[in-house]
């Protein structure tokens, strides 16, 4: 049977794409080195991911951000207007309390390490980017990166992200990131790196 083709243009992610954002971005991050300390079991990892990002999207990033997919591929980012809002809300820190189990301490130490690095000027804030593997080499995540940057670029503010993947890190300073910095994640965790991109003049201008 011939398999059809995935469309690599992006689209606002809505509500009822949940289900398959959550498992569009846990199927991305089942080999990252942070996501793979917050959900060390194999095995059941990639269920654990689902829930995590399911709840990111619905309760979190898709009420606040400014979500985008493709067919095979999501991104959520935040404009600067929009940070103080998607901090998580007491049920969302409990929902995923209990997804995390006995790794929530960690995730909190984790995020509030990041934290440390945010910085204070006005940015867009890309939390969360990622393609299903079967789909990579496709051109989704690229497509939906530089959606996110044409927006940025438009307001004139620059991009700030983590990334715990060090094969991400050239992927990144390709499309105009710099490496702020890195620190080693509290408990033993893996290394986060800081990374900004100034804003660039539109495309066309």
């Amino acid at each position: 049977m011939t398999r059809m083709p995935t469309s690599n243009t992006p689209k606002a992610a809505i509500v009822d794409d949940a289900p398959m954002v959550s498992r569009t971005l846990a199927r991305a991050f089942v080999d990252d080195p942070m996501m793979s300390w917050f959900f060390p079991d194999e095995a059941s990892r990639e269920a654990g991911l689902g829930r995590y990002f399911i709840t990111l999207f619905t309760r979190q990033y898709g009420l606040h951000g400014v979500c985008e997919r493709t067919d095979a591929a999501a991104a959520f980012w935040v404009a600067p207007e929009g940070q103080e809002k998607a901090v998580p809300d007491a049920a969302t820190v409990r929902e995923l309390q209990e997804i995390l189990g006995d790794r929530a301490e960690l995730f909190r130490a984790a995020v509030e390490a990041a934290a440390e690095h945010t910085p204070p000027e006005p940015h867009w804030y890309l939390a969360v980017i990622g393609a299903d593997p079967a789909a990579r080499g496709q051109g989704h995540g690229s497509a939906l990166l530089r959606s996110g940057l044409a927006k940025a670029d438009a307001a004139g503010m620059p991009v700030y992200l983590e990334s715990s993947k060090p094969d991400n890190l050239p992927v990144y300073e390709h499309f105009g990131f710099v490496v702020l910095g890195e620190a080693s994640l509290p408990g033993g965790g893996p290394t986060l790196w800081a990374m900004r991109r100034a804003p660039q003049e539109p495309s066309g201008a």
